[in-house]
């Protein structure tokens, strides 16, 4: 019996972190939109369409858009409240098996299942054709994280090589429904017009942002040496870095910009 009460409460746990907190506010909706660059010549992409209600402002502003719901009694019952609007495509499926367009320009707004926000940005910021503009709400810390505050780190840094991020919107937790036990936000990523680094040096880059994080970029076994260092960063005019480490971007790409001309150690 003790067993079976353990299963049952491992399983309502999963439930739970499974589930999404809806917005179902149509003037909060309306607004949050309203903040993102959509028009009627816009190609829009949502994750999890819910019961449709940020879909519904999606379609009133945006020129087409497609719905992604994994759950079939979402997606029916979805389906029935848009049922006026000619502008949507609703698509019962993972989104994380979804095939985002090779081709062209399109954007991304969802309230995102906060449980797979991760692989979520993976997908949407990696794949060969990414969108223009990703809105997603999602849970405070983790847009913190990505966004590289308080200090920067593996993700923020590789996301920062194609991408400006900043958040729009605060959410109250009594804006969702059911209300979540965090703190949520509307982060705007926007897609750099010109990459900060070539595709054919993104992979190195990643590699010395690996090892730095680990072993220190100036430490015993970094890969420069702490007067490197120092001249890098004179020489672009930034700052020295802080005696806990390298802390700013920017910083970060010019030593490695700084490692590739200098330094052939290997990785």
């Amino acid at each position: 019996m003790q067993k079976g009460r353990k299963q049952e409460k491992r399983n309502d746990t999963k439930q739970l972190s499974n589930s999404q907190n809806f917005i179902t506010d149509r003037k909060l909706l309306r607004r949050i939109v309203q903040l993102g660059s959509i028009g009627k010549e816009d190609t829009v992409f949502e994750i999890g369409t819910g019961k449709g209600h940020l879909t519904e402002a999606l379609c009133q502003k945006g020129g087409f858009v497609y719905s992604i719901e994994i759950d079939a009694k979402l997606a029916d019952c979805a389906k029935t409240k848009l049922s006026q609007f000619s502008n949507v495509k609703l698509i019962c499926g993972d989104f994380l098996k979804y095939s985002l367009p090779a081709r062209g320009n399109y954007k991304v707004f969802a309230n995102i299942p906060y449980f797979i926000t991760t692989q979520i940005i993976e997908k949407i910021t990696n794949t060969n054709n990414p969108p223009t503009d990703i809105w997603l709400i999602m849970e405070k810390g983790a847009a913190k994280r990505f966004m590289g505050i308080p200090r920067e780190n593996e993700k923020s840094l590789l996301l920062k090589v194609n991408w400006e991020m900043k958040v729009l919107w605060h959410f109250r937790r009594e804006d969702f429904h059911p209300k979540p036990s965090v703190d949520s936000v509307l982060l705007h990523f926007t897609k750099k017009a010109a990459p900060d680094l070539k595709k054919s040096e993104y992979g190195a880059f990643q590699k010395f942002i690996a090892y730095s994080m680990k072993y220190g970029v100036c430490g015993k076994g970094g890969l420069l040496t702490k007067r490197q260092v120092q001249v890098a960063l004179k020489q672009a005019g930034l700052p020295h870095s802080h005696e806990d480490g390298v802390t700013l971007y920017i910083q970060w790409l010019c030593l490695f910009r700084y490692y590739q001309r200098c330094n052939s150690k290997s990785f």
